[in-house]
């Protein structure tokens, strides 16, 4: 990590898994941290761990009112802003806005938060996706499961594909600025989404079998770390280097042919104005 000294990142998510170790490396490197978070007590209490000198604000991605109230109480530069906050249900939900829950929280929550925040962004927008776009679809006539069949593995594709057509189409928009988007793709991380399965025992057998093959979330945040701070091509999708992306060291790694599609981004871009009535 190169010295962030003087530095101000903000990292959704910060308060376990990915996002926890991410913060605690740009916190080690001297950088200000900005922590918004829906469990506000972790995040000041991580406050107080790392010094009291970071910020905290409450925000929940699932709520666009919680999401502009969060905005509104940020003020000065952001250096680096790391979306890296997700979720994964086991069974359909929905937002406090009616989105499909993953689409919601996963996509357009941290979409909206970026809107609002991007006049005060200086340096890199970091999208922390992942390889389980690779063959989802997104349908932008029903972005929501509402008539389609719903599944884990397709919400959660769709709404990681949604978030590599986001940085896509952010990218193109911010071509003439000094602000650079990057993407990611962790791996395959140790984290608390193994929750997701809902069975205590399941989750049990889940983390024993993973272990020996997952990596942990600290080496896992290089990936965002190395987009956050390295010097890359625009717009660069970072993962590890080992078989199929699953773990290894950061380097660049191939994205699929839907995420690479521009005007498919700038349709994904343009529901989720509607959706969100905010725009870059």
């Amino acid at each position: 990590m190169p010295d962030q000294t003087g530095k101000r990142w903000l990292i959704t998510g910060a308060t376990n898994g990915l996002g926890l170790a991410t913060a605690q490396a740009a916190a080690a490197a001297g950088a200000t941290l900005i922590l918004p978070a829906r469990r506000v007590e972790r995040a000041e209490e991580l406050n107080r761990e790392w010094g009291g000198q970071h910020e905290v604000v409450h925000l929940d991605l699932a709520s666009l009112d919680s999401v502009r109230k969060a905005a509104a109480s940020i003020t000065g530069d952001i250096d680096v802003l790391v979306n890296n906050a997700g979720v994964v249900t086991r069974r359909r939900e929905e937002t406090a806005d009616g989105f499909e829950k993953m689409i919601g929280t996963n996509f357009l929550g941290p979409f909206a938060f970026t809107n609002l925040l991007l006049p005060q962004v200086k340096d890199r927008i970091i999208i922390v996706a992942s390889n389980a776009h690779l063959g989802a679809e997104i349908s932008l006539d029903d972005p929501h499961f509402r008539s389609r069949k719903w599944s884990i593995i397709a919400g959660y594709g769709e709404s990681k594909l949604a978030d590599m057509l986001w940085g896509l189409e952010l990218s193109r928009r911010l071509r003439e600025t000094d602000v650079s988007v990057q993407l990611v793709h962790p791996g395959w991380v140790l984290s608390n989404l193994q929750s997701a399965v809902g069975n205590k025992t399941a989750e049990k057998i889940i983390t024993a079998v993973s272990t020996p093959f997952a990596q942990s979330a600290r080496k896992s945040a290089l990936c965002t770390l190395f987009a956050a701070t390295a010097d890359l091509p625009e717009c660069s999708y970072v993962g590890p280097d080992g078989f199929r992306a699953l773990t290894g060291w950061p380097s660049l790694i191939g994205r699929s042919v839907a995420a690479s599609n521009p005007q498919q981004a700038e349709a994904l871009w343009n529901m989720a104005e509607r959706e969100t009535s905010t725009t870059a």
